[in-house]
Formats: structure tokens, C-alpha cells, sequence
């Protein structure tokens, strides 16, 4: 039998093991983000963002409505919702 506290603290070291880093991006998989996003922009058309997250990558559809550039972050449209992405958490698009 085992206290709720330790089975909270065996959880939340699980989670913690499963944390992963921020990946590196190279000069290519750059520019490939930043076509997307403008292609997108310019035609209105859907793309899927790879977005990092410390224990799952999430994948968003959408269309880029704006470009902040001060804040280094993009407007994306989906299912008549939007949601702000920051540039640095961008890891990848899906062709």
C-alpha cells in the first residue's frame, strides 16, 4: 500500500524523466518553416506546424493569418479558432 504523496511524487519523477530537450534547428529546416509561413500567408492556404513541447510534439493545421515580427510570433486560424505560436517553438511543418 503506498501514501498518495509518494505515488504523487513517483509521477511526477516519471515526468520529469520523460522531459525532453528543445531540438536545434539547422539553416534548412529554417528556411523550410519560413516558406511555409509565407506561403501560407500569401495564398491563404493550410499547413501543419511541429510544435515543440517538453513531452509530446504537437501537430497544428491551419492558416497563418499574421506575422508578428516584434514578438516573434504567428497567428494560426483553425476550425474558426486561433492560437498564437512563437516562432522559437516551431520545429518543423509537414508538407
Amino acid at each position: 500500500m503506498m501514501l498518495p504523496e509518494h505515488v504523487a511524487e513517483i509521477r511526477r519523477h516519471r515526468a520529469e524523466l520523460e522531459k525532453k530537450e528543445r531540438p536545434t534547428l539547422d539553416e534548412q529546416q529554417v528556411s523550410l518553416i519560413s516558406e511555409a509561413i509565407q506561403a501560407s500567408l500569401i495564398d491563404g492556404t493550410d499547413i501543419t506546424i511541429k510544435v515543440f513541447d517538453m513531452f509530446e510534439d504537437r501537430y497544428i493545421t491551419g492558416r497563418v493569418e499574421r506575422v508578428d515580427q516584434q514578438l516573434r510570433q504567428i497567428k494560426l486560424a483553425y476550425d474558426g479558432d486561433y492560437e498564437w505560436i512563437k516562432l522559437s517553438d516551431m520545429i518543423g511543418v509537414v508538407e
